[in-house]
């Protein structure tokens, strides 16, 4: 399939929209991630059958959507809100009683949670795609989500690489740092850079969508008397992720009814992992940041750990999950291991395997 945009006042802000398949098709949400946009999706939207209806907003602040602002204290649910409004749009899903499969991938994983805690009634299943931890990004210490310390010291805003947001801002193309936008794209969106193939300069238009500020990418940030010295404020997209304003797991846990979830990462993955090289304390322990004070005072966030005993204990409490763990794939298994990601996808529709 080839998806179309289309363009909805939605929420109050004015979302583009990429389309594909018929309207009374089974229907497909797909949220995509963190410094990218539905485009990110169109190479998974290729290889799905003709029977879906796929739907895929830009997020505020990325691709051709409204750069509305967002609201970090309210964690995910400015752009959870956008979504949800989406939902009874006719032209989109055909009916207003759609219930689609939602795909959320990596920031869109966290969205994709948020959704189904504030409209469990809406959706027929959930494909997490390499989801951010439901106790948020960095500064937690067990698979409780227990604070690091009371501000949440090194997560939000402060933790953003300065030269890759400014060469975001730039429009940067070019691979001569490694903190230019491709390169960031080529060593941690995908284990093997030989997976963007044709599509790399598509992907990174995606990146290069985000608009950068206070408001949005990477937002505002405070400092803090404890390691590595800022904290979370409260606008703009990082802050929105920390575990300050974003710690869904009870909620998860609680909801009802419970759509069953397919949780599917890459082993290889080096930013939603449990030795992220974007988590600051885990980046201390290599030496890459100075003065960590140590693993007793700062350990590494468990990011996969946290997200298992999060699905297990909504397993527990009436719902299903199934964790599909691919080796040698890394951040985007749609891009890197798409037959083995389209297969899960379909497991969760109605839809046969092509």
């Amino acid at each position: 399939m080839r998806s179309e945009q289309r363009v909805v006042t939605a929420n109050g802000i004015t979302q583009s929209v990429r389309v594909a398949g018929p309207p009374d098709g089974v229907p497909v949400l797909l949220v995509h991630g963190n410094c990218s946009s539905a485009a990110f999706w169109e190479p998974l939207v290729r290889r799905l059958p003709d029977t879906m209806r796929v739907v895929a907003p830009d997020l505020r602040g990325y691709g051709d959507t409204q750069t509305a602002p967002v609201d970090a204290t309210r964690g995910l649910r400015d752009f959870a809100d956008d979504v949800a409004a989406l939902l009874d749009e006719p032209a989109l899903f055909g009916a207003a009683d759609a219930r689609p499969v939602v795909v959320g991938h990596s920031l869109g994983g966290g969205v994709a949670m948020t959704l189904l805690v504030d409209h469990p009634h809406r959706f027929s299943g959930l494909l997490l795609a390499a989801p951010v931890s439901p106790y948020g990004f960095g500064g937690t210490r067990d698979l409780a989500g227990t604070p690091t310390t009371p501000d949440f010291a090194g997560t939000g805003a402060g933790t953003a690489n300065p030269d890759f947001v400014a060469r975001l801002a730039a429009g940067d193309r070019g691979d001569d740092a490694p903190t230019s936008p491709r390169a960031v794209l080529r060593a941690a969106y995908v284990a093997d850079p030989a997976s963007l193939g044709a599509d790399e300069e598509l992907l990174l238009d995606t990146i290069l969508s985000t608009a950068t500020g206070d408001d949005n990418y990477p937002g505002t940030a405070v400092a803090s008397a404890n390691w590595p010295g800022t904290a979370p404020g409260e606008r703009g997209v990082l802050n929105a992720l920390a575990p300050t304003w974003f710690r869904i797991a009870d909620d998860l846990v609680a909801v009802a009814p419970k759509p069953p979830i397919t949780w599917v990462r890459g082993d290889a993955d080096v930013i939603v992992s449990d030795t992220s090289l974007f988590d600051l304390a885990y980046l201390g322990s290599l030496g890459a940041v100075p003065g960590w004070p140590g693993a007793a005072e700062c350990p590494p966030q468990p990011m996969i750990g946290q997200t298992r005993a999060v699905l297990e204990r909504y397993a527990h409490a009436g719902g299903v999950y199934r964790e599909v763990v691919l080796p040698g794939c890394g951040h985007s298994p749609h891009l890197e291991r798409p037959d083995e990601f389209v297969a899960e996808l379909l497991s969760l529709t109605t839809v046969p395997t092509p």
